[in-house]
């Protein structure tokens, strides 16, 4: 079975910005990872605002989403009552709802790992007290 990768969005960022500090590295991470990358439409949503300056920022994150490269397969409707017990939790990290999202995630995909460049799922945990195996450049 092949690892999924739950995209956050500062690998996303870093990948589509060529002047981020960290696009060599989610460069060489994203080349070697096998699609779809899991996401939500939070990160989305994040990556897309803060791109929003960026000439075909925005465009760029949607066409790898029709491309299948990334996919979104999280529904918050359906996860409401998780995401908002998680955003309780760790509120004092804080969390944002696109790491709660994320963390749930983790927990319905149990195999998966988060490719991120937050330090703060170093302190998320899933289903109580698992560490979350993420992907991340080292400190």
């Amino acid at each position: 079975m092949i690892r999924p990768i739950l995209l956050d969005t500062g690998p996303l960022v870093a990948f589509l910005n060529r002047r981020d500090r960290h696009h060599v590295w989610a460069a060489q991470q994203l080349g070697g990872l096998r699609p779809p990358l899991l996401t939500c439409e939070a990160v989305l949503s994040e990556a897309c605002f803060l791109l929003r300056r960026l000439d075909g920022g925005t465009d760029a994150v949607f066409r790898l989403l029709e491309r299948g490269l990334v996919s979104v397969v999280f529904r918050l409707a359906d996860e409401a009552p998780a995401v908002r017990k998680l955003l309780a939790r760790f509120r004092g990290v804080p969390m944002s709802l696109a790491d709660a999202c994320l963390v749930r995630l983790a927990e319905i995909h149990a195999e998966g790992a988060i490719l991120t460049l937050d330090a703060d799922f170093r302190v998320y945990r899933k289903h109580g007290r698992q560490v979350i195996p993420i992907l991340m450049p080292r400190a």
